[in-house]
């Protein structure tokens, strides 16, 4: 009696499964490194270009102007203040004391408006510093965007800011965004005191 033999025609589930997870890995492995290895990367210090733009000269010039003002407001009162605190002082001694309840009401509310004044002026200034500001990070972004698109770039990234702990190697596009704005140097002036221009979001 001839036995005969069964060819075994059915495929094992599991490992038809196993290849097709295999090969799907293989697959999008290679997209993701194709994907990642045509995205150009650039970096930029946006601090050093934003001071080495001709406009943030114009820019710190009128916002330390405005904190003179506002500066030279606050001694004028505190001065005033001063004078009648040491006017009092020399008085008390022959004043009545409702006299002497209404002077020293006086001054209190003298130092209160002084106050008030301090903390309205640190608003003020503060929209001012951003009102000067903006017009220069628009015009520095646009000319980022510009860089970017002429030279492909998928991604510029802001270096002044942050920490990288690890990141694969970029180009420093700040030379050719310079050369956009028609800036030929990166030399940045030291500033001494004063507010000077402080970005949006109130960093110096």
């Amino acid at each position: 009696m001839i036995k005969t033999r069964k060819n075994n025609t059915n495929p094992n589930p599991e490992k038809m499964n196993t290849k097709i997870k295999l090969t799907f890995v293989a697959i999008a492995a290679t997209v993701f490194v194709n994907f990642a290895s045509a995205q150009k990367i650039g970096h930029i210090r946006l601090d050093s270009l934003i001071s080495a733009m001709p406009e943030s000269k114009d820019a710190r010039a009128k916002g330390t102007e405005y904190y003179t003002k506002l500066e030279e407001q606050v001694k004028v009162m505190s001065g005033e203040l001063q004078s009648k605190y040491e006017e009092y002082q020399k008085q008390a001694g022959t004043m009545s004391d409702l006299i002497k309840q209404t002077k020293e009401k006086e001054l209190q509310d003298l130092q209160k408006r002084i106050q008030d004044f301090q903390q309205q002026a640190q608003s003020d200034l503060q929209k001012k510093n951003d009102e000067l500001s903006k017009p220069i990070y628009e015009k520095a972004n646009k000319a980022i965007a510009a860089v970017a698109k002429e030279n492909g770039y998928k991604y510029i990234l802001d270096s002044s800011v942050g920490t990288v702990l690890y990141s694969e190697p970029s180009d420093d596009v700040i030379t050719l965004v310079m050369k956009k704005l028609g800036i030929t140097s990166l030399n940045v002036p030291k500033t001494t005191g004063g507010p000077g221009m402080v970005t949006p979001g109130g960093k110096k």
